[in-house]
């Protein structure tokens, strides 16, 4: 099962419980990080120092394609705390591996606010900068403090702030690769496949105020009687918004929201409003207009619809869901994903002239 070397190498190791889709799927070898001196100790060694490296988190943002080629690096740093304070906000830390949502509601049992509005997103803590995972008012960016990673090259560790993250509408400069910069001769930063993330900091703000204004968190407030509502009923009531809208992947297979809700400019908007006065949409702050993706979807019909195994969820049509068993190998493939996710891109595209984008990542 192991190779013969000092860091422990796992062969032939099923994916399947490590993906939220479920696909059947292996690695020809897998190392479990706990540590950076798992990482040195790989890039010290022949043949892993040479191998691909394929970082793996909780899984919640993968569609396997196949068996995994490259060296699966399974992160499973662990460990939380309050690491520090200053003049607004308190710095709390979290291991790579930390389940994300366990983690937020540690932060709610430490009287420490803010992460609120992201509860029960899939993941792990090492998985919310590179997404820049956001939800209900509030992205990761906003309450980002900073990070230390390790270069999976050279295995020196590093620190990033948020500036230098590049955040963006679910990116970062983990999900991009370096590139030449012929106008300056310079070669362009990105991390992609080069970085494993360790751990991360979090700055919570010592004066708290409720994060609102979403139609479905109004709708809890209305509900509740409640307009100034506390970081644990926010909490609580998303995870119920949650929970009704998205199925759990424990018992079916999914990656949450699988497109990118798109930006169009204020003309492309009015084009489409003219044709489909419905079209779900939100003026930001810049000036362009983002796009409801799962309404697009919806409106093509796709809801509730199967390419094999592989299907649209019956009560959001912009989660893609295995409809096979979660335990067994009957469930949907990658590929099975892959067709309908590139049909569904080819429908909205020939109604609104939109190219979605999918959000997880395609091994």
């Amino acid at each position: 099962m192991f190779d013969n070397s000092t860091m422990l190498v796992e062969k032939n190791v099923p994916l399947q419980p490590f993906n939220s889709f479920h696909i059947v799927a292996k690695a020809q070898a897998l190392a479990r990080i706990v540590d950076a001196s798992d990482v040195r100790a790989l890039l010290a060694e022949a043949p892993w120092a040479q191998m691909p490296k394929f970082v793996l988190g909780g899984g919640s943002n993968v569609v396997l394609t196949g068996d995994v080629k490259a060296l699966v690096l399974k992160v499973e740093v662990m460990g939380r705390r309050l690491a520090g304070e200053t003049a607004k906000a308190l710095i709390v830390e979290a291991g790579a591996g930390e389940n994300w949502h366990e983690f937020v509601a540690w932060t709610l049992a430490q009287g420490l606010p803010g992460l609120e509005n992201m509860a029960l997103i899939p993941g792990t803590v090492g998985a919310s900068p590179v997404q820049n995972i956001g939800a209900y008012g509030v992205e990761l960016q906003d309450r980002f403090d900073s990070l230390d990673a390790i270069d999976l090259h050279t295995g020196e560790l590093f620190t990033l702030n948020a500036a230098q993250c590049a955040f963006g509408y679910r990116d970062s400069i983990f999900k991009h690769s370096s590139s030449a910069n012929t106008d300056a001769d310079q070669k362009a930063l990105g991390l992609k496949d080069r970085a494993l993330i360790l751990r991360v900091r979090f700055a919570l703000p010592k004066h708290w105020k409720p994060v609102l204004g979403y139609a479905d968190i109004e709708k809890k407030m209305a509900e509740h009687d409640c307009t100034q509502p506390s970081a644990q009923q926010i909490f609580d009531w998303v995870c119920d918004i949650r929970r009704a809208k998205l199925p759990n992947p424990d018992l079916i297979g999914n990656a949450g929201s699988f497109f990118k809700n798109p930006s169009v400019t204020r003309e492309q908007c009015a084009d489409i409003i003219a044709r489909d006065p419905k079209v779900v949409h939100y003026v930001l702050a810049d000036g362009s207009v983002k796009l409801a993706a799962g309404w697009l979807i919806d409106s093509c019909g796709w809801r509730g619809k199967s390419v094999g195994q592989a299907g649209v969820y019956e009560k959001q049509a912009l989660v893609l869901v295995n409809r096979g068993s979660v335990s067994g190998s009957d469930g949907a493939t990658g590929g099975e994903v892959m067709t309908l996710a590139r049909a569904i891109q080819t429908s909205v595209y020939e109604r609104f002239g939109i190219m979605l984008e999918a959000e997880p990542v395609v091994i």
